[in-house]
């Protein structure tokens, strides 16, 4: 009998929870003037800056960065349909990285009552070190699901000896035989975000779902 080719598929994901939380938060400040539109995002920014310095004195934070402020002029209509006289946007923006959601947490209800902020989105993150070694050892339980299945088609047909002959990321191998390609992924949940408390905010993060999956081609005698 001449040796059968199996074609096989393996998945493995594992939930990590997040080690980093990071969120955007941005300053905005309007005037008559350009000067004082300025004046006022600097004034608004400069507390918000401070108590960004003091968690990441007291390592709270990580690490935070903030953009250059910009300025835009635009001139607003009247209900007569009349432009009127300029007025000036300013803005600063700020991300900030967290260790613990309840430092997040924390920070967010004390700025959030303050003027002009806008607080935007949380991206939950791993470490780039946990990231790497969990991807690795997710890749690798994959290829052995794929393993598995093929040595059980093996024996199903009578067979007993297998032989990798060819592995791939998913939809690598079946590109070359269908228009369909498929891609692997790694899955970043969004955060959970519970207002009910009152004026205190409260983030829960969600695990993070890193996920992978293989294609393999084995020889089966």
């Amino acid at each position: 009998m001449s040796d059968v080719i199996i074609t096989v598929r393996g998945e493995n994901e594992a939930r990590i929870a997040p080690e980093r939380a990071v969120i955007h938060l941005t300053i905005r400040a309007e005037g008559r003037e350009r000067a004082s539109a300025v004046d006022e995002a600097t004034r608004l920014a400069e507390p918000v800056r401070q108590s960004i310095v003091d968690r990441n004195d007291s390592d709270a934070v990580v690490e935070w960065s903030s953009t250059r402020m910009t300025v835009h002029a635009e001139r607003p209509w009247n209900n007569d349909g009349k432009r009127l006289a300029p007025v000036y946007h300013a803005a600063i923006s700020f991300t900030v990285t967290f260790a613990e959601a309840s430092e997040l947490s924390l920070w967010v209800s004390d700025v959030a009552v303050r003027d002009g902020i806008e607080i935007g989105g949380v991206d939950w993150q791993l470490t780039p070190q946990t990231r790497a070694r969990t991807e690795r050892d997710v890749a690798a339980e994959a290829v052995s699901v794929a393993v598995a299945r093929a040595e059980a088609y093996a024996a199903a047909l009578g067979l007993h000896t297998v032989t990798p002959v060819e592995i791939a990321d998913l939809g690598l191998i079946s590109r070359q035989e269908s228009a369909a390609a498929p891609q692997g992924k790694m899955l970043m949940r969004a955060a959970a975000f519970d207002s009910s408390a009152g004026p205190g905010m409260v983030y829960e993060a969600e695990d993070i779902v890193v996920s992978a999956t293989v294609e393999a081609r084995f020889s089966a005698s």
